[in-house]
Formats: C-alpha cells, sequence, structure tokens
C-alpha cells in the first residue's frame, strides 16, 4: 500500500510532471489520430464513392502505409542533430508544424502524391515525438511514476488511433482534417508554459534556470517539501557535475563500444525487431484489411474501432502496474503472448481454409484482441521507455537517436511489405511469420534484458 501511494499520480510533488506529460501527448495523440485514420479511410477512397478525385491501388496504397516510415527515419536524423544542441523543449516546439501540414495536404489533396506527403508528415512526427518525449519525461519525473508517466505516451497515441478510427468511419473525408488541425495549435500554445528540464540545463551550465526548472516540476508546497527538493537538486547537480568530470572528453566512437552500451545497442536491436516484424503496427495500419482476410462474420471497421478500445485499456494496464512489477515481467509476457496469439490465429485462418468454421467466424476478433492487449501492456507501452533506460547516459541520446532510426527502417520496410505478404502469402503464413518473430523476441530478452526500473537517468 505504501509503494502504491509513493506511486500516485495524484499527489503534489507530481502535479506539473503529469500536467507537462498531458501537454506534450497532445501531439502523440495527433499522430495516433492520424496513423488510424488511414485504415477506414482507405476502404473510402477505394470505393466508386470516393471523395477524392482520383484511384488508389494496391501499389499505392502499399506506399500509403509504408511513408510513415521514411518520415519517421527523416526526423530521427533530425531531432538525433538537435536533441543536445537546441534543447528538448526547441524539438518540443518544432513537432507542430509538420503536423499541422499533414492535415492540409490532407483536406487539399489533388492527387496521390498529397497523401504520400501527409504520411510522411505524420512519420515525421512521430518519429520525432518518440524520441524526444521519453527523454524530456524521464528527465523531469520523480523515478516512483517515470515509468507510468512515460507509458502515458503510447497510451495517448492510442486515443488518437482509436479516435482515427472512429473519425475517420464515421465523419466526411474532409471533416477530419479541419478537426485535426486544431491540435498542433492547442499543443504549441499549451507548451509556452512549460520549462526546460533541469538536466538538460545543468549539462548546458545555466544552473539558475535549472533550479527554476526542478522546482517547477517537484512543486514543494510547504517547508519540508522545499528543504526536499533543495536538497534533491543538490543531488541532481551533483550528480551531473560528476558525470561532466568524468565524462569530461567529447562524445566518440569508443563511448559506443564499451560493454554496457554494445549490450544494450543489442537489447535494442532485438526490441525494434520485435515491435515491426510481428506485425503489431502493421495490424493497425491495415486493420481492417486484415480483418477482411480473416473471414470475420462482424463488420471490419466496428471490429477496427473494438481494436482500439482494447489498445487503450491494454497501454493503461502498463500505466497502472509497471513501476510495481517492473519492465522486464512486461516485456516477456506480451512478447509471449503475441507470438502464440499470432500463431493460433495463423491456424484458424489456414483451417477456415480447408473446412467450415463459420460457427467460429467470431474467433478472429478474439485472437486479435488478445494479441493487440498483450502487445500494449508491454512491447508498445513500454518500448520507448525501455530504450531510455537501457542506455548510460552519455550516449542515451545519441543511441537512443540511433535505435529509432533501425525502428523507422523495420517500419518502413514493414508496412511497405505487409499488404504484399497478404497478397502473396497469405495471412495464415503472414501470420506464422509474425507469430515466430516474437517467439525469437522472447527467448532474447529472457536471457539478455536487464530490468531497469529504478534506474537513476544520471547514472551510467
Amino acid at each position: 500500500m505504501t509503494k502504491i501511494l509513493q506511486n500516485s499520480l495524484l499527489q503534489p510533488r507530481t502535479r506539473y510532471q503529469v500536467l507537462a506529460t498531458m501537454i506534450v501527448n497532445i501531439i502523440t495523440f495527433g499522430h495516433g489520430l492520424g496513423v488510424g485514420w488511414l485504415s477506414p479511410t482507405l476502404a473510402k477512397i477505394q470505393s466508386p464513392s470516393s471523395p477524392l478525385d482520383f484511384e488508389v491501388n494496391i501499389d499505392e496504397v502499399s506506399w500509403l502505409g509504408s511513408m510513415i516510415g521514411l518520415g519517421s527515419l527523416c526526423a530521427n536524423l533530425t531531432i538525433a542533430l538537435l536533441l543536445e544542441r537546441a534543447g528538448r523543449k526547441f524539438c518540443i516546439y518544432l513537432l507542430a508544424v509538420p503536423y499541422a501540414c499533414l492535415w492540409i495536404l490532407v483536406y487539399f489533396a489533388s492527387n496521390v502524391g498529397f497523401l504520400y506527403a501527409a504520411r510522411f508528415l505524420c512519420g515525421f512526427t512521430g518519429g520525432a515525438a518518440f524520441v524526444v518525449f521519453p527523454i524530456y519525461i524521464s528527465e523531469l519525473a520523480d523515478t516512483s511514476i517515470r515509468g507510468a508517466l512515460c507509458s502515458m505516451v503510447m497510451l495517448s497515441y492510442n486515443f488518437g488511433v482509436l479516435a482515427g478510427f472512429v473519425l475517420s468511419t464515421y465523419l466526411p473525408y474532409h471533416v477530419v482534417p479541419m478537426l485535426g488541425i486544431c491540435l498542433p495549435i492547442a499543443y504549441f500554445l499549451a507548451n509556452l508554459m512549460l520549462p526546460e528540464t533541469a538536466p538538460y540545463l545543468l549539462r548546458q551550465g545555466q544552473l539558475s534556470a535549472a533550479e527554476i526548472s526542478f522546482d517547477y516540476y517537484k512543486n514543494p508546497t510547504d517547508r519540508k517539501a522545499k528543504q526536499t527538493t533543495k536538497c534533491d537538486f543538490d543531488e541532481l547537480r551533483t550528480a551531473v557535475l560528476a558525470q561532466q568530470c568524468q565524462n569530461s572528453e567529447p562524445l566518440s566512437y569508443k563511448d559506443l563500444i564499451t560493454r554496457p552500451a554494445l549490450k544494450a545497442f543489442g537489447a535494442a536491436a532485438v526490441l525494434c525487431l520485435g515491435l515491426e516484424c510481428c506485425n503489431v503496427y502493421s495490424f493497425i495500419n491495415y486493420m481492417s484489411d486484415t480483418f477482411a482476410s480473416s473471414g470475420l462474420a462482424l463488420d471490419a471497421n466496428t471490429s477496427t474501432i473494438i481494436i482500439g478500445i482494447v489498445q487503450i485499456f491494454g497501454v493503461y494496464t502498463s500505466t497502472l502496474i509497471v513501476d510495481i512489477v517492473g519492465r522486464r515481467l512486461l516485456m516477456l509476457i506480451s512478447n509471449l503472448g503475441v507470438g502464440l496469439g499470432c500463431i493460433a490465429f495463423g491456424c484458424f485462418t489456414y483451417c477456415a481454409e480447408q473446412y467450415d468454421l463459420t460457427a467460429f467466424n467470431w474467433l478472429p476478433l478474439v485472437l486479435m484482441i488478445v494479441i493487440i492487449y498483450l502487445a500494449n501492456i508491454g512491447l508498445i507501452a513500454l518500448f520507448f521507455l525501455q530504450l531510455v533506460e537501457l542506455f548510460p547516459a552519455k550516449i542515451r541520446s545519441l543511441a537512443t537517436s540511433i535505435s529509432v532510426v533501425w525502428m523507422s527502417i523495420l517500419i518502413f520496410a514493414t508496412l511497405k511489405l505487409f499488404p504484399l505478404m497478404m497478397f502473396h502469402w497469405g495471412i495464415s503464413v503472414t501470420m506464422w511469420f509474425s507469430g515466430a518473430w516474437s517467439l525469437f523476441t522472447f527467448i532474447y530478452l529472457l536471457f539478455f534484458l536487464p530490468e531497469t526500473m529504478g534506474k537513476s537517468m544520471i547514472e551510467d
């Protein structure tokens, strides 16, 4: 009970940490909206009553899916250059611009190139946000709630995906971008009230600004709390100075090939492979088509909305328990469950081709609910938090950016190949492939993934 109270997000000390997390996650909600927008919209623009003046073929559909990966890749490279030079807050402000342009392009689309560019900018926004936000939140959050706050990144994203599914299903094509354009405006204005993080300011030698920032996010409300906050800031300042003295030499390639760094890179590489090659992200982008191929009796768009709700419950579960049971256990349960679920899904669709299983045509939805729920309690909810916590402090920004670049390449490849795999291999083989990757990831993490709960963001 004491641990639960300490981890509460409602205590005065964490109030502004939660507020800052909610404000920056306006854009992750928006990114989710852009991702969820695609699946129902594809059905609309490929129908005879398309709201657009041009047709979209299967090859263009695969490019529409995969352009988000290219955008994410470009964002990773851009943010890697800016994060330490310009600061977290500059990068956070920057995200409002491409996101606003995304919906302008969607609204005025006169050929498929407009949609390609819109999906690219959607990927750019997400790719940048998923690098900056976990680092930003980790630096301002108390250790006891860091996992919960970082999980809110994916919770906000999943709320956005659900909103994208619902709005794109039930609203006219041109109404959705008019609603979407409101998000970057609110995001930019709300962020004006938030200061830069104290660890970054200390590394820049801005002691006074760092102390003001630290007090803001810790929100001391009485004399005792102010004394505690002062002591905590002195400890942080000492730790940062000690780290700078220890790492007085500029960052070099040798810092990337130390034993701790290589172990972290290995775990990060496998996490990226597991996340993308299990095809959960592809399922979300092509959910309506996946259900249509499985022989599901229910309406594909309605089932897609149900899956969006399941995503939220999955990440919310993770938010509640991640700082109690740890990261490693949730990651292992998630990968094992997704692997077994995908294999079971593939077995059902294979048997459905051989035998009459119409009495069980509700089963694809149940299996997909299990897959998506288990993916979201660990693999999706904790992915970026795990990346940030794995790497030593000196290389954290660069190493996280490198890992997300690798992830973006995989996003592009899997989203490009998934509809082609479904077309040429069929849904059964595609699901077996996804399940095999998840089980491989589970085995690797079982032996090589360390527990990072409670790790200081200053320590190496």
